[in-house]
């Protein structure tokens, strides 16, 4: 199979699981009440699902995780699959959400998006634009990738990647973890009014560098053996 089809199968995945997910979200949310997630305690403890759902999440994790290891030829590109599927599901997931409706209403709309290790709030349009970084990355790696051509970002560009992804992912649980003082319950009742857009681009841009650094290098290789091919490069 070529990676072409490779990545297309993964996308195919991808979208199928973001399919059950969102099916398996409006079930959740119906039940419980709450298919506008804009609310106080967003999964109440109904039932004992909350310890379901926090499993549930996981368990997306590892099929995410399998489905890169099992369409990839070596580790990098193992990884690149897995981060490929994970951006796709996600954009997928609200794609799929506001077909089924009646929510989202637009791309500004509120959601909880995980709940580990404490609730993320943040209107869907925040990880979306993650989930496209990722799919950009994922694929330039699955897809450029050879065992005797490796395609990896340098070493240098995880610092600044991860301080972005940590800004990032403290502007989703900023109030979260601003009510841990106050308990459980005041955490499971935090409502965020207002989202740190400039902090949340910063970090945006910041977790982008390995992508613009495996960029350069595919850049470099083409030019490379673009100048190889030309009279010039095979006259030398």
């Amino acid at each position: 199979m070529s990676e072409r089809k490779r990545w297309l199968m993964v996308i195919f995945f991808a979208a199928a699981m973001a399919w059950v997910e969102a099916a398996v979200v409006v079930y959740l949310r119906t039940l419980i009440g709450r298919l506008e997630p804009y609310q106080p305690d967003p999964l109440p403890n109904f039932g004992g699902l909350r310890p379901i759902e926090v499993i549930r999440e996981v368990a997306t994790m590892v099929m995410l995780l399998t489905v890169g290891w099992l369409a990839g030829r070596t580790w990098r590109s193992r990884l690149g699959y897995a981060v490929l599927a994970f951006g796709a599901w996600d954009i997928l997931y609200y794609v799929f959400l506001a077909v089924i409706g009646p929510w989202p209403h637009s791309l500004w709309d509120w959601d909880i998006l995980f709940l580990i290790p404490r609730p993320w709030w943040g209107p869907i349009l925040a990880p979306m634009l993650i989930a496209a970084l990722m799919i950009l990355g994922g694929s330039l790696v699955a897809l450029y990738d050879k065992p005797e051509q490796p395609l990896w970002p340098a070493r240098w560009t995880w610092l600044p990647s991860g301080l972005g992804a940590g800004l990032a992912l403290y502007t989703f649980m900023a109030d979260a973890i601003r009510a841990v003082s106050g308990g459980e319950t005041a955490i499971r009742n935090v409502l965020p009014v207002a989202f740190n857009w400039p902090l949340f681009t910063i970090g945006l841009i910041l977790f982008a560098t390995p992508i613009a650094e495996v960029s350069w290098q595919l850049w470099r290789r083409a030019e490379n053996l673009s100048g190889l091919k030309s009279p010039q490069g095979i006259g030398q």
